[in-house]
């Protein structure tokens, strides 16, 4: 069985809609799978969502000329990962992270695409997500991160920081 063909491309106001439909069934299945409290009802916001595309920081997944998943890919450090409690960064070398990643679950593996879309133009990639967020934290061990200890938020919520470096 041959895989989908998935492209993926810079995110524009257009996709809002879709992007929020991706996201309230992003929390949906995050709530079943023992994650409720990640993400609050009204995240990301629009605004949130727009900072992104004007960063030209926002992709989105794209199957089939359907948007079927999203994220952010921002290179350069990231100021909630400055300090890291209960371990170490594998590298301090330049780095992307991996943010508001969520699927439509109408295709399977787009972590692994985003991944290998960052890993195509950085070298470093680091990601965080919630204690509860199980499948999350087994998508990136399985990718090939290692988990480093433990961040911050700009809210002051805890979150598992991983790092993968080629």
């Amino acid at each position: 069985m041959t895989e989908p063909v998935i492209t993926i491309r810079k995110t524009v106001a257009a996709d809002l809609p879709r992007l929020q439909e991706i996201f309230a069934i992003a929390r949906t299945f995050m709530a079943a799978t023992g994650n409720p409290h990640q993400w609050a009802a009204d995240y990301p916001s629009e605004q949130l969502l727009l900072r992104d595309i004007q960063s030209a920081d926002s992709y989105v997944c794209e199957y089939d000329g359907r948007v079927v998943g999203t994220f952010v890919l921002r290179a350069g450090d990231d100021p909630t990962y400055a300090e890291i409690y209960g371990g170490e960064w594998l590298s301090d070398q330049p780095y992307a992270t991996i943010h508001r990643i969520a699927s439509s679950g109408e295709v399977k593996g787009i972590f692994k695409i985003a991944l290998k879309f960052a890993l195509q133009h950085f070298d470093s990639i680091r990601i965080d997500t919630h204690a509860d967020n199980k499948v999350m934290q087994q998508a990136v061990l399985r990718a090939g991160f290692q988990y480093c200890g433990i961040i911050h938020c700009w809210n002051g919520t805890e979150r598992l920081a991983y790092q993968y470096c080629q």
